[in-house]
């Protein structure tokens, strides 16, 4: 199996969700389950774990999973973890920096593109 996870923003700033059992900041994300698409496996794990839905407009391989980019669809209250926004990544993550250097530098990318279209 393969995992996923998201990039999603509202305007500029870019939703991490707080896993208490890694106790850090991560990307919403998570595995995929046998018959799903990995963007469908992006929105699944995105509406779970934030609360909120996801409206993928890019994605990468990277590693051996897929990460996705786009906008937070629908803001709702809450999901299974706590979320928040931000404008660079936060000091106390789950995963090193160096997991979310290169493709939150792609995903703004990503995002420039989506807004001049």
């Amino acid at each position: 199996m393969s995992w996923v996870y998201s990039i999603a923003f509202i305007d500029w700033r870019f939703v991490m969700v707080f896993n208490p059992k890694r106790n850090g900041w991560e990307m919403p994300g998570g595995r995929i389950e046998q018959g799903e698409t990995p963007e469908v496996a992006a929105k699944r794990e995105f509406l779970e774990e934030a609360g909120c839905e996801f409206a993928p407009y890019a994605c990468m391989n990277h590693r051996e999973g897929y990460v996705f980019t786009g906008d937070v669809a629908c803001p709702r209250s809450s999901g299974e973890m706590k979320w928040e926004l931000f404008g660079s990544l936060p000091e106390q993550l789950a995963f090193g920096k160096e997991e979310y250097s290169e493709v939150l530098d792609w995903a703004l990318e990503q995002r420039q593109a989506h807004l001049r279209m």
